[in-house]
Order: C-alpha cells, then structure tokens, then sequence
C-alpha cells in the first residue's frame, strides 16, 4: 500500500496544463500564432528516467502525420517522437539537443523539441484534452 501511495502522489505533481493538447504517444501541442509547439509530457520523460540524448529531424523538413520527428535516448530505452498533423518543421530546439537535461527538467517550458507549421487546418478534437489525457496515466 506504501508503494502505491508515494507511485500516486508522484503522478499527481505532474503538471497537465489545459492550455496543453495530447496525442496517444505521449506528445503535447500547444498552439501559438497558427504555428504548434510540440514536446513530450512530464509523465513520457518520467517514465524515459535519465534522458542522455536527443535527435530531431532537421529545420525545413515535412512531415505527414504520424511521422517520427526525432528520438529521444534515456537509461532505460530509446523512443521515437511522433508528428500529429502533417506540415513543416520551422524551428527546432537546438538547446535540448546540446542539453538534453533540459528536456528532463522542463518537459513543458524550456524543454520544448520543435515548432511545427501544419498544412492545414488542425483537427484538434483527434488530440487529447488535459483531462483526458491525465485519466489515462493516473491510476483510478
């Protein structure tokens, strides 16, 4: 039982902010001026433990919806990121590359992986809401 309380206590500092979408792969998109920025979860870098390398795909680069844009190397694995609309990648986070423990201590702020342009208009309905998202990996 002792396990299990400190296991939910943990996931409940997470931070899920509603202004946050989120795809099934543990991707988050937030939107800003018709452009998306897109990262990994608090709960994905958690579960990852010790981030020691990030890989992303290249500025200019199109992608079609469901395409890896990047990998991320921890201790534990290597998981690949993946895009949730078609469009273009129009910045990357160089820092996170250079430093991939930003990635690990601020998933959501500083350790964003890329800006996206999407092609057209975005079904934001396909994504998760915060809530939503955070009821599928918070245990009941």
């Amino acid at each position: 039982k002792r396990i299990s309380y400190y296991y939910v206590k943990l996931i409940m500092s997470y931070k899920f902010p509603n202004y946050l979408k989120y795809a099934d792969t543990h991707e988050y998109v937030m939107e800003e001026n018709g452009l998306l920025k897109i990262g990994v979860s608090e709960f994905a870098v958690d579960q990852l433990g010790d981030i020691v390398f990030v890989e992303l795909v290249e500025q200019g680069s199109n992608l079609q919806k469901g395409e890896t844009f990047g990998t991320i190397e921890s201790v534990k694995a290597v998981e690949e990121v993946y895009i949730p609309f078609s469009g273009k990648i129009v910045s990357v986070n160089d820092n996170v590359i250079d430093n991939p423990e930003i990635l690990q201590n601020d998933p959501i702020g500083e350790g964003w992986l890329v800006i996206f342009k999407p092609e057209s208009k975005c079904l934001f309905e396909e994504l998760m809401t915060s809530d939503e998202y955070k009821s599928k990996v918070v245990p009941n």
